[in-house]
């Protein structure tokens, strides 16, 4: 089954992409910063979680920009 994007969904999968990007960012940022073992091994879990997301809303982006008229 074809799922073609509508513009608020291709908007709305935009502003995640970029909220995520920025979340992945401030991670790897702070965890070069922190410390202590158990907060970097927090944080080393939440990029490699944001990182597969990062790359799932990519792959979805393509597919709407496929779709006509969202460029990732």
């Amino acid at each position: 089954m074809s799922h073609t994007f509508g513009v608020h969904e291709k908007l709305d999968l935009h502003e995640i992409a970029v909220f995520k990007t920025n979340c992945l960012i401030k991670a790897k940022t702070m965890q070069l910063l922190v410390s202590d073992p158990e907060l970097k091994a927090l944080l080393m879990q939440d990029i490699d979680l944001s990182t597969r997301q990062v790359g799932q809303l990519s792959d979805l982006m393509t597919r709407a920009a496929a779709d006509g008229g969202l460029t990732s």
